[in-house]
C-alpha cells in the first residue's frame, strides 16, 4: 500500500466551541476554603526531629543477637500498614524506635512470622514513646 506524502493545512487550525466566558472559575473563596482543609503534609524538619532523637539511645527493640547500643543505633521504621506502610513506602517518621543494626535487619528481612515481628516493634514503641516524648517536650495524650 502506498502513502501519500505530507501536505500543508488546507484550513487553519480551529478552536473548540468551548469558551472560558461561556463557563466561569467557581468564586475563589469557595476554592480557597478547600483548600484550606486539604490534610498537610509533615514537612521534612517536622519528620527529621523524630529521626534526630533517636541518636545516642540504646536498642529498645533488642532482639536476640542485640548489640545493645552505642555507634550501630538508627532509627527503625514501622512495617505495619497502620502507619503508613505501603509497597516501596516507609511508614511515617513518628513511627520509629532507637534499633541496633542487628536488631534492625532481623525487624526488616529476619526470619520469623510478621505478627511476631509487628508485637516485638510494638513493645519497643510503647517502651519509647514517653521517652521520646520527654527527649521532645510532647505531652502524651492519654488513652481513654
Amino acid at each position: 500500500m502506498k502513502r501519500s506524502g505530507f501536505k500543508s493545512r488546507t484550513k487553519p487550525m480551529s478552536r473548540g466551541s468551548w469558551s472560558r466566558k461561556d463557563m466561569p472559575l467557581p468564586d475563589t473563596p469557595l476554592r480557597r476554603a478547600r483548600m484550606k482543609s486539604r490534610i498537610k503534609k509533615p514537612t521534612v524538619a517536622e519528620g527529621s526531629k523524630y529521626l534526630a532523637a533517636c541518636r545516642g539511645e540504646p536498642c529498645f527493640l533488642r532482639l536476640r543477637g542485640c548489640l545493645g547500643g552505642g555507634e550501630t543505633v538508627v532509627p527503625c521504621h514501622s512495617n505495619q500498614g497502620k502507619h503508613g506502610k505501603g509497597m516501596g513506602i516507609k511508614a511515617k517518621h513518628e513511627f520509629t524506635v532507637p534499633g541496633c543494626a542487628n536488631c534492625h535487619v532481623l525487624i526488616d528481612q529476619g526470619p520469623g512470622l510478621r505478627e511476631q515481628k509487628f508485637a516485638a516493634w510494638d513493645v519497643a514503641f510503647d517502651a519509647w514513646k514517653p521517652v521520646r516524648a520527654r527527649k521532645l517536650g510532647i505531652e502524651l495524650k492519654e488513652a481513654a
